[in-house]
């Protein structure tokens, strides 16, 4: 299973579940990358809210193992015809559509048509409507819940973590301008040469002002004691200028960066 790194046409299949006497649901995105011949795919991971049977439960756990590793082995178009040809009433595999693949393609897809139940801090962490203006500062944002947002196996979820989306090329590549990002809340531990969102408070006169930079730190020695005699925030890409932090420009930071969601 490969990962989505440009932007050209793909197809969607839809995963639904129609179990006896329970209308059908959606429980998971495909996509097909006929240029590379890859496949993605996302499935939902509550499904004891859908069965109450075990040997259901066992199949369906297993699912996205089963498939991931069947792609390996058929490829891409020989699996898609095994799914057509071979799933049962049960588990239905809808007919292809047309989408544009990118980066995020599939979590915006799984996102739209999946209903998953929502276990705080245990697969969905809180989205913060913070705008993290990594090029800059962007409109007054509170941080307010905008809502809950599914994370995809393998990633961590834990209470102290939340998303905000980073707006800005000046932490690009490795944080593309719009992306939805994780931070945890940043408690004890060395700052230094870490990638943190931060708050501007020279600028709350003004509205709150979010960022997200590399933390740079240069110590020096007073005795026995170490004390910071410069703090800068720093962006990755270097068509951007760093800026120190002063009396006059104070920052606090909120979080550290994490991953990438999309």
């Amino acid at each position: 299973m490969g990962s989505l790194t440009t932007t050209r046409l793909g197809e969607m299949r839809l995963l639904d579940l129609a179990l006896p006497g329970k209308p059908p649901e959606t429980c998971g995105v495909v996509l097909h990358d006929p240029e590379s011949g890859e496949i993605t795919l996302r499935l939902r991971r509550d499904w004891e809210e859908l069965t109450g049977d075990p040997n259901d439960l066992d199949v369906l756990e297993a699912l996205a193992d089963d498939l991931t590793a069947k792609a390996k082995e058929l490829g891409a178009e020989t699996l898609l015809a095994y799914l057509s040809d071979s799933l049962s009433n049960t588990l239905r595999i809808s007919g292809p559509e047309s989408v544009l693949l990118s980066r995020g393609t599939l979590n915006r897809l799984y996102e739209r048509h999946v209903a998953a139940t929502v276990r705080e801090y245990s697969t969905h962490l809180p989205l913060y409507n913070v705008r993290a203006a990594a090029g800059g500062y962007g409109d007054h944002q509170s941080a307010e819940l905008e809502s809950w947002v599914e994370i995809p196996e393998g990633l961590p979820v834990r209470k102290g973590h939340f998303v905000a989306r980073v707006v800005g090329q000046s932490m690009e590549p490795e944080i593309p301008s719009g992306s939805l990002c994780i931070f945890r809340e940043f408690g004890a531990g060395s700052r230094n040469g870490k990638l943190v969102l931060v708050e501007d408070q020279s600028e709350l006169e003004r509205g709150e002002r979010y960022t997200v930079k590399r933390y740079r730190s240069v110590k020096q020695a007073s005795g026995e004691e170490w004390s910071h005699s410069e703090i800068w925030m720093e962006p990755l890409n270097p068509a951007f200028a760093p800026w120190q932090l002063t009396e006059d420009k104070p920052a606090r930071v909120i979080g550290e960066f994490i991953a990438v969601l999309e």
